[in-house]
């Protein structure tokens, strides 16, 4: 430096001489900075309060890019931040400086002629002071970090502890609507807050409990924020921001008084006296409330047995097959199988299950390739959610319908008494088996319904009642949660998504296969659409039926006076034959 500079200026000389960069300058770095690197030539050194002068706040993070701003300074040097003068730049301080405002400049946060490595307890940015340099501008905001859990931890010296750019970041700062904001809505909680409390190491050395970060992401809030929905709540939402405080502390907003009014503010109804219970709770792991946990553990042994036996039987099936040989039927004689208005109701279902279920797994697997097409518009509305509700009322509507059109119908009706279970199917189910596998010659022949539609028709129906009333509870959530405690609606939401991989692995294991892939039907059964079905085939499965609605159709007693007489009749090739009825 200038040697005269010392005879006006002892006291930045001399923080100078102690800092960083008289450290370099001292040790002989040709790279250390001297007075006039900052300040410009001796004859034309300006205020710091002149906008031109290179170290006014308009121009600091010019001057000290010179230097911080090069990279092959910054690689010789081995600095630990990269393009940390870019990032400042770019940030939420940089651009409010460049506009003239009054915001945090290099100087500010770093000092100016004493500025120290990070590493330096003196330092303005080492850890344990980064809040209260933060403070001297924001100081209402430092004062609450103070006092929070965060503020006391970083106190008492708990390295793991947050400061201010721990959430916020150091040079890159950026306002917390701006989506690439490691405090922003959709980043908060999985960027900022899931680092610290999603790590494992961290959360033994602080005794902090594993599951939040988990049982968020698998919550509906955690899956919504997921799937890119910024309405949904998120750390911040309950916990708060600067003032986060232990549950058990008053003053926290997830203390056990204060969350319905914490609730609350999403979610009205929810009041004073609400038995809120346990937040943080995993549908697929504990801990839970006991009937959650029931319904977990029903499902795990009811799934895996009821998704084993159809595989088995159809698998048994194939095999009797091929041992036995696949009959072909003529078609050129057919029986409607289901008439028009069973097929309405048939065609509501075939559109609202497969919507269904992909919106449902949608949610539940939001980061997967198939679902990001249905999720691109989540930011701002549910789409994905009002799709999946649109297509809920419409299966419910087509029960519905069902029901109705068996009420008016005195001659379809007969299908309530058709599909009760019997002890015949018992010994048909028996039957088949014994047949496909050898121990038989003859496959048992069926009446109206087989066995494998008798389960497939109530299986469904009792799917679709659980499926609608735990939707129902979770569309409905302000009802809920005012009326029933949580637990409620936890239950609700583990049996929603049991029943849906019950439901969906049964029509893709049970159902497709009897309607495409038996090798008596492949390559489909057209029923759905036509209504019809081979003579041949009923001759070959159901004889017993084909000759009782032959014989109404040939008595001279009308087919309507029958108890499961059809509802509608198909003029084939060779004739009129009468029809049954099936949902």
């Amino acid at each position: 430096m200038p040697a005269r500079c010392v005879e006006c200026h002892q006291a930045e000389v001399a923080a100078f001489a102690a800092s960083a960069h008289g450290r370099a300058a001292k040790a002989g770095d040709p790279d250390a900075p001297t007075c006039l690197s900052c300040h410009g030539p001796i004859h034309a050194i300006r205020s710091s309060t002149d906008a031109a002068a290179p170290v006014a706040k308009q121009q600091q993070a010019a001057t000290c890019a010179k230097c911080h701003g090069n990279a092959d300074f910054l690689a010789r040097h081995k600095m630990p931040l990269a393009h940390p003068v870019e990032q400042y730049v770019n940030g939420i301080h940089g651009q409010a400086v460049a506009q003239g405002k009054n915001a945090a400049s290099c100087a500010d946060c770093h000092g100016s002629h004493g500025i120290l490595p990070s590493r330096d307890a003196n330092s303005q940015v080492n850890h344990w002071r980064v809040a209260e340099t933060c403070g001297t501008c924001h100081q209402e905001i430092a004062k609450t970090y103070l006092a929070s859990v965060h503020g006391q931890a970083m106190k008492a010296s708990v390295r793991d502890a947050p400061v201010c750019t721990d959430c916020h970041g150091e040079h890159l700062i950026l306002q917390h609507q701006n989506p690439a904001s490691p405090v922003s809505l959709a980043n908060v909680s999985t960027e900022t807050c899931g680092r610290c409390h999603g790590d494992a190491r961290i959360a033994q050395r602080q005794d902090l409990p594993v599951d939040r970060v988990p049982s968020f992401a698998d919550s509906y809030h955690g899956l919504a924020v997921r799937e890119g929905s910024l309405r949904a709540a998120n750390c911040a939402s309950c916990h708060g921001v600067h003032n986060i405080f232990r549950s058990s502390d008053p003053r926290s907003t997830v203390n056990a008084a204060n969350l319905p009014r914490t609730c609350g503010k999403c979610h009205d109804g929810v009041n004073a006296v609400a038995a809120i219970g346990p937040v943080h709770v995993q549908t697929s792991t504990g801990p839970a409330h006991p009937v959650v946990k029931s319904i977990r553990w029903i499902y795990w042994v009811l799934i895996p047995l009821t998704l084993s036996f159809m595989l088995l039987h159809n698998f048994l099936d194939l095999v009797g097959n091929w041992r036995h040989g696949t009959p072909r039927f003529d078609h050129t004689q057919q029986v409607v199988r289901m008439n028009l208005w069973f097929r309405i109701a048939h065609w509501g279902v075939m559109i609202s299950f497969p919507v269904l279920v992909y919106t449902g797994f949608a949610l539940k697997y939001p980061e997967q390739w198939w679902a990001r097409p249905l999720l691109q518009w989540e930011e701002h509305r549910s789409f994905r959610g009002s799709v999946h509700r649109i297509a809920a009322i419409l299966l419910i509507a087509s029960i519905l319908y069902h029901f109705v059109h068996l009420a008016v119908n005195r001659r379809d009706r007969g299908l309530l008494r058709a599909v009760l279970p019997k002890w015949k199917d018992f010994s048909d189910l028996a039957g088949v088996f014994l047949y496909n596998l050898g121990f038989r010659d003859q496959r048992p022949r069926f009446a109206k319904f087989s066995y494998a539609e008798k389960l497939e028709y109530w299986a469904f129906l009792w799917g679709t009642v659980v499926m609608t009333l735990t939707g129902l509870l979770l569309w409905f959530n302000n009802f809920t949660l005012r009326y029933f405690p949580k637990w409620v609606s936890d239950a609700a939401t583990a049996l929603h998504w049991y029943e849906a991989l019950l439901a969906t692995f049964s029509i893709l294991i049970w159902h497709l296969y009897l309607v495409i892939f038996d090798p008596v039907v492949y390559p489909g059964d057209l029923s759905w659409l036509t209504g019809k079905v081979s003579r041949a085939h009923y001759q070959h499965s159901r004889p017993a039926y084909l000759s009782q609605i032959e014989r109404a159709q040939s008595s001279s007693e009308p087919a309507s006076a029958r108890a499961d007489s059809p509802s509608e009749s198909a003029t084939q090739e060779k004739g009129r034959l009468p029809t049954s009825g099936k949902p």
